[in-house]
């Protein structure tokens, strides 16, 4: 309990200085001619500050409070390049102490030592202002560790590591290429006809977690330190249900990648702009009657929203770049559009193509198959011109 205390008071100090900075910047463009303030400056402050407060900021690594306004830094540099492109801005935000749960520590040995009793038989790191913390490793850290990073999930602390490897071997080549076209009844179909199926963990998880939120909602919103035993416990619930999904989604997502990385040489996959995707519809004001709207499908659209957040489309095309990356595969993403409308055996396009959800029947040739499947093999096609137009 004394070292959750202090690690916990580790975040909220370093949540302090992050808002803090992002004070200062606010205050000195509003106030100073528009002035910015860069990182370098706000580094440069580090040792006055550790100085002015010893017992909150001066009891932390040095390097893990410069790691912070990076952090800071890499926001408003986000936020800079998403005005210059035209896109919604999001400006920094301050953060609750609750919002803020990761110090990142940039260098082993500064402020952190990862397994720093090596004749221990338990594995520890020791964290500056913290002291030694037990560790429970999942697996053995191969490689030489470069970056320690300390975060907080509900009621859990990790350590994350980063560690500097040699280069692996690449997996034998098989020979074999293939497309896989991205779905909800399905979680993916690639162009050899196969199919993986949707878990849909969120949907599974649905019934509990409507349940403990409606646990929680009985209890009235009080400061955090004023909860009941009662309150947290649901509030403990509501997290591990969450937690729980994510893990399973993340599961699902590393060993369908890993499958597909080790049976084929190249894979080519849709170009989904998800977070466009899941946007909700437009209003449509009725010119008839002021004040009032039309119906845009906007429940329907919602459900869609749900179902394509669950399949967790964008963690998994993640986790396949990286693990073929390493695995020596290529991996290529291609335009979607008029993927599953396009007849392989013949070319014609047409949304009649498509009378069905699942099925495609070619108005032309009258050539059928599984609506994913034609997509899926568009894909591929798609991916080689791709792949031969720009070798490696």
């Amino acid at each position: 309990m004394g070292q959750a205390a202090a690690l916990a008071e580790m975040l909220r100090d370093h949540c302090s200085l992050y808002n803090g900075a992002l004070q200062e910047r606010r205050d000195a463009y509003r106030h100073t001619s528009k002035t910015s303030i860069k990182y370098g400056q706000q580094s440069a402050q580090l040792k006055e500050i550790r100085a002015f407060d010893p017992e909150r900021q001066g009891r932390w690594s040095f390097s893990s409070q410069q790691s912070t306004l990076r952090r800071l830094d890499k926001a408003f540099q986000a936020f800079f390049r998403r005005v210059k492109a035209g896109d919604k801005p999001g400006y920094p935000r301050f953060r609750g102490a609750m919002w803020f749960d990761t110090v990142d520590f940039p260098k082993d040995g500064d402020g952190c030592r990862w397994n720093s009793t090596p004749h221990d038989p338990v594995t520890r790191v020791r964290l500056q202002g913290v002291g030694h913390v037990k560790v429970n490793q999942h697996r053995p850290v191969v490689g030489k560790v470069k970056t320690v990073s300390v975060k907080r999930e509900g009621k859990r602390w990790y350590v994350i590591l980063t560690a500097e490897q040699t280069q692996p071997e690449p997996l034998l080549a098989t020979g074999s290429v293939v497309g896989i076209d991205m779905g909800i009844a399905n979680f993916l179909a690639d162009s050899n006809g196969e199919f993986v199926p949707n878990p849909r963990h969120g949907r599974k998880a649905a019934a509990q977690l409507d349940a403990a939120q409606q646990a929680l909602a009985r209890f009235p919103r009080v400061r955090r330190d004023k909860r009941t035993a009662n309150h947290r416990r649901a509030v403990q619930r509501v997290a591990d249900l969450h937690r729980k999904v994510r893990r399973q989604r993340l599961d699902h997502a590393h060993k369908t990648a890993c499958d597909l990385v080790r049976q084929h040489d190249f894979i080519a996959h849709e170009d989904l702009k998800i977070r466009n995707m899941i946007k909700a519809p437009a209003p449509k004001p009725d010119p008839e009657q002021p004040s009032s709207f039309l119906p845009n499908g906007a429940a329907a659209k919602a459900g869609l929203n749900h179902s394509m957040s669950d399949a967790g489309w964008g963690v998994f095309l993640t986790i396949l770049h990286a693990k073929a990356e390493s695995a020596g595969r290529e991996v290529i993403a291609v335009d979607p559009r008029n993927t599953s409308r396009t007849c392989p055996e013949c070319g014609h396009v047409s949304a009649g193509n498509r009378p069905t959800q699942e099925t495609f029947h070619c108005q032309s040739c009258g050539h059928s198959a599984h609506a994913d499947t034609v997509g899926a093999l568009n894909v591929l096609r798609a991916g080689l011109v791709r792949r031969d137009a720009h070798p490696a």
